[in-house]
């Protein structure tokens, strides 16, 4: 399993683990994983919230004029090393 795939549901996990439902969406060169945080939440939750998405590369907090938030974090997954990493235009 790639380290990438390994860190994002690392932080999945801690989300969940402070009592956050979190949303996990893989895309071609990074992982998102969201978690709504609720109205009321403890400040030791929210600091574990907090914890694990700094571990991200890519992290940040939405909020809504309806009083949603959303906790957000991005992996970036691995680049190749080898093989037509420019593509088809690409020049050596």
């Amino acid at each position: 399993m790639p380290a990438s795939e390994v860190s994002a549901e690392a932080i999945a996990a801690r989300l969940s683990a402070a009592g956050l439902a979190t949303r996990v969406e893989e895309h071609v060169r990074h992982t998102a994983i969201e978690a709504e945080v609720p109205e009321q939440i403890s400040a030791e939750s929210w600091l574990e919230a907090l914890e694990a998405v700094a571990e991200a590369d890519r992290f940040g907090l939405l909020a809504t004029s309806l009083d949603a938030r959303t906790l957000w974090a991005v992996v970036r997954k691995a680049v190749p090393t080898t093989g037509d990493v420019g593509g088809p235009s690409h020049q050596r």
